[in-house]
């Protein structure tokens, strides 16, 4: 384990902690018509809140889920009984989906002391450890500050011009299928393939079968095959910013020190007729 990853045990050890807050972030694609706060209030981690990343998000653009305002995050944080001096342990119904987007958020936002649940729910549920149901307990508000770090965040003038110069490098968390344009997007009006010299690095590929990561090494072995030097910068990107997380935690956890999320993703660059836009392997 290390500091942005913890094991089920650790957490059950710890449930009673009063450092810590656990939150439930998990989301699911538009197509799989899953509720996911219905979910929780059906069966969760005891103690934890609901992590809306739908909802905690900058709503006054179309593209899905960007990253809200400083201020509107802090807000948020305060109502869940987030605040300064807690350690934030994220996970998410999948095993690990959406929980490292939370993750990258509070990162972004300048709180260090969070984590993921390696496994997530699932694994929890397998082991049998303690669940609870029903509304969750509101928790006592707390301070919260965030500082935001652009150097985490890149915009897509960002990721073109990067592509152009050759000064970092595109990792597309997406499957396969999708990065060489071979199916559909799911979202109507963006276009299929992906952006001239990425890097397809399927986010399941750090996974292992039970949904815990893979080793550090294992991850740099999934980078390198890729065809990704973890000695350059490297920008993570996916249909629209949840799983690129995956790869940023990925990246972090082997100790890659220059790498950044394109916020807007495939969802943005796809769905723009004047970006360049590339076809198979």
């Amino acid at each position: 384990m290390s500091n942005d990853l913890v094991s089920t045990a650790w957490l059950e050890a710890h449930l009673d902690s009063p450092d810590i807050a656990i939150i439930d972030a998990s989301w699911h694609l538009p197509a799989a018509k899953r509720d996911a706060r219905a979910e929780f209030l059906e069966s969760r981690i005891p103690g934890a809140q609901f992590f809306d990343i739908d909802e905690l998000s900058d709503t006054a653009t179309a593209l899905p889920h960007m990253l809200p305002s400083p201020e509107k995050f802090s807000s948020r944080m305060r109502k869940l009984g987030i605040g300064d001096g807690k350690r934030v342990i994220a996970y998410d119904a999948a095993g690990l989906f959406s929980a490292a987007r939370a993750w990258w958020m509070f990162k972004v936002f300048g709180h260090e002391d969070v984590a993921i649940l390696d496994g997530g729910l699932p694994k929890w549920k397998s082991e049998s450890r303690p669940l609870e149901d029903g509304p969750a307990n509101k928790p006592q508000e707390r301070h919260f500050t965030a500082r935001y770090r652009s150097m985490m965040v890149r915009d897509q003038k960002d990721v073109a011009a990067a592509l152009k110069s050759g000064t970092a490098q595109l990792a597309d968390a997406r499957s396969g299928t999708r990065f060489r344009g071979e199916e559909a997007e799911p979202r109507a009006h963006v276009r299929a393939g992906h952006m001239p010299g990425a890097r397809n690095v399927h986010y399941a590929s750090l996974l292992k079968p039970d949904g815990t990561l893979k080793s550090p090494a294992e991850i740099e072995t999934v980078f390198a095959a890729a065809g990704v030097d973890l000695s350059k910068p490297v920008i993570t990107s996916c249909g629209s910013g949840i799983t690129a997380a995956i790869l940023t935690l990925g990246l972090t956890l082997i100790g890659a020190r220059n790498h950044a999320l394109y916020d807007g993703s495939w969802t943005e660059w796809g769905g723009n007729p004047d970006a360049p836009v590339v076809r198979g392997p």
